[in-house]
């Protein structure tokens, strides 16, 4: 049994975009002022770790896989209790627990473990809102539009992320340098993201039906290859993590403006996220594996070129075109192939191996930095993502 795509052609231009429901645009809105908020934290998080904190390259390692392990024995709770009740409230509770983990960052200051505590509290968030979600993005939309309408909800998304730098590079100036400041600001742009929800993303209706039991979905071979293609790939992904803080090791940009690093990946998102998702709705697979080699190009030029200047281009230019063929195209391509009465839960189950495979990407990384320096890191992974690559392609074929 094969992965099937529905090759119906979505219609061209601006059809296509006004065939987009209003839902899916809301809840567009919603991750555009909460990934202002995230990436605001996220853009001064490395340095504040490796500089203030001063965290080696296995504790770096270590800090980022747990965002992932995290969200990976999460996002299968949220799921199995939205195919259960409704989506929208388990949304909201992840949206709002993400918003009050980013106090926890503020209070925490230089303490390990407070700090520790509040990564995961804003991670669990994470995982219990992201398939909910996506579950909602998916049953909004016509068989056959939904890489249309993921393209359209991870632009909106992606212009969050490339807000999110540039309000935390004002916050600093304007406070000489305070990150506590960037957590603060960033804690009530989190909380307006949920008044955005609870306000204007119409709730699911509540299930009648019991919903198909979890050994059943489980059980499911499409789910079963796309879980497979989605562990192999995941586990040799370079995390932004390890991107952004090896382009600012590199010497491509100076430290004060290393929280604008991740505009560069977000303007080209921002740019391909709707083609590619349109391109998306017939190539899928096409489109998730080339995403993949971009990513392998990126981590190539990344582990050594002879200009600084080329390898900060290539690096953010092949970065963005990673994410913007691969983030929503996953979730369009798994969708269809699940059925109702247990999509959100087995959504739920790819972001969860995938989210465990790259917690032991970002492990791996931090060891191999610190066993055999960075460049070793960056090739192996690179090696090991064209092999998944390989693999993936058969699996999906």
């Amino acid at each position: 049994m094969y992965v099937t795509v529905d090759r119906d052609l979505p219609a061209p231009g601006r059809r296509a975009l006004r065939a987009v429901p209003a839902t899916v645009f809301a809840l567009g809105a919603v991750s555009l002022v909460t990934d202002v908020s995230s990436e605001m934290v996220t853009a001064v998080l490395p340095l504040y770790l490796a500089l203030t904190l001063g965290l080696t390259p296995l504790q770096l390692g270590l800090a980022d896989a747990l965002s992932f392990g995290v969200t990976a024995v999460l996002r299968p709770i949220g799921g199995r209790i939205s195919d259960r009740w409704r989506a929208k409230p388990v949304a909201v509770f992840g949206y709002a627990l993400s918003a009050v983990a980013k106090v926890g960052v503020l209070l925490a200051g230089a303490a390990i473990g407070p700090l520790a505590a509040a990564i995961v509290a804003d991670r669990t968030g994470k995982g219990l809102r992201t398939a909910p979600r996506d579950a909602m993005i998916a049953a909004a939309v016509p068989a056959g539009r939904q890489g249309t309408a993921f393209g359209v909800h991870r632009a909106m998304d992606t212009l969050g992320a490339l807000l999110g730098p540039l309000a935390a590079l004002a916050v600093l100036a304007a406070t000489g340098g305070a990150y506590r400041a960037v957590f603060g600001v960033s804690f009530c742009v989190a909380v307006f993201g949920v008044g955005v929800l609870l306000l204007h993303v119409r709730d699911s209706p509540r299930r009648t039906e019991a919903p198909r039991p979890m050994w059943a979905i489980l059980r499911d071979r499409s789910l079963r290859r796309i879980c497979l293609a989605a562990a192999g790939l995941g586990l040799f992904t370079v995390s932004d993590f390890f991107v952004y803080l090896l382009l600012q090791r590199s010497g491509a940009v100076p430290i004060h403006l290393f929280p604008l690093l991740p505009l560069g990946t977000a303007a080209i998102y921002l740019l391909f996220a709707v083609p590619l998702g349109k391109l998306a709705d017939t190539r899928r697979v096409r489109v998730l594996l080339g995403g993949h080699l971009a990513l392998v190009a990126a981590t190539v030029l990344l582990a050594g070129t002879p200009s600084a200047a080329v390898a900060l281009v290539g690096v953010l230019a092949l970065h963005g075109l990673f994410y913007a063929a691969t983030d929503g195209v996953l979730m369009a391509l798994a969708a269809p192939q699940l059925p109702a009465d247990g999509r959100t839960t087995g959504l739920a189950m790819i972001q969860t191996v995938q989210a465990a495979a790259r917690f032991l990407s970002s492990l791996a990384v931090g060891a191999l930095w610190t066993a055999w320096g960075e460049r070793t890191a960056l090739l192996v992974m690179a090696v090991g993502l064209i092999g998944a690559i390989a693999g993936a392609a058969r699996v999906l074929r």
